[in-house]
């Protein structure tokens, strides 16, 4: 079932969060998400193959999926995208993707599926009309991807903010918010680290997320950060991560010794 994220005159917001893991339990836990507007609908990192029949189905209760005007993607990773042609044949929608990898999405479908059917993202981002109102795609290059989108609703205030933010707590953690955030770092730290570029792109995306009016963070994996205060400690924390190029010193650039007979 879809987690209601928000739901008021004709703006509807959706997540689901356990299509992954229930299914298959060795893969990456993650959430996907339903905009819905007056009857207009956008789906935001519908995932991998694994997800694709569950999602279709479960979406169905709400909205329907060969209405779908937009499949949002925030990168080009399997988790995010790899479902791509299925929901080119399942839909009419377009794909809307950063100009980065618009060229690589052919690789997850058929010959010839994505012809006409792709948007590209320009790096600067894009307002995305649906319904009586908008999506916009926001800059977050380089967290992790070199090409990379997160999508704001202003009408929920709701940011979508892809892997930043993201911590792999499992299914049952992810349709939660965050209440302890000093604890909650410990579980988010191993992964931006490792996964985001440098401290640099963090802190320009900070001062962005700053002149923004964000009520609730959602992440594409884990718990979600809901309310002023905890979406400012989140940018703050953001703000001051060290991670990526940054913790890099030459024992990660040696040539590996010979393998002991």
């Amino acid at each position: 079932m879809g987690i209601t994220l928000y739901d008021a005159d004709g703006h509807t917001c959706l997540m689901f969060t356990d299509l992954v893991e229930e299914a298959h339990g060795e893969a990456v836990q993650t959430n996907q998400f339903l905009v819905v507007d007056h009857g207009h609908g956008a789906l935001i990192d519908p995932g991998g193959q694994m997800t694709y029949s569950e999602l279709y189905l479960t979406i169905s209760r709400y909205f329907p999926p060969k209405q779908l005007d937009y499949v949002l993607a925030s990168h080009a990773d399997p988790d995010i995208v790899a479902s791509v042609g299925r929901w080119l044949t399942g839909s009419d929608c377009r794909i809307l993707i950063s100009s980065v990898w618009a060229r690589f999405l052919p690789h997850f479908c058929q010959a010839g599926k994505t012809a006409g059917r792709i948007v590209t993202i320009p790096d600067v981002g894009m307002h995305i009309p649906l319904g009586h109102s908008s999506l916009v795609a926001v800059p977050a290059h380089f967290l992790h991807s070199e090409g990379n989108f997160q999508f704001y609703d202003p009408v929920s205030k709701i940011l979508f903010s892809g892997d930043l933010g993201a911590a792999m707590t499992g299914a049952k953690a992810a349709g939660t918010t965050v209440t302890d955030f000093d604890a909650h770092t410990r579980l988010m730290l191993p992964f931006h680290q490792r996964y985001m570029s440098g401290s640099r792109a963090c802190r320009l995306w900070a001062a962005m997320a700053r002149s923004m009016d964000i009520e609730w963070i959602v992440p594409q994996h884990g718990p979600s950060f809901r309310g002023k205060h905890m979406v400012a400690r989140f940018i703050d924390w953001i703000d001051a991560l060290a991670c990526g190029l940054d913790l890099l010193t030459q024992d990660h650039y040696r040539v590996p010794a010979p393998a002991m007979r």
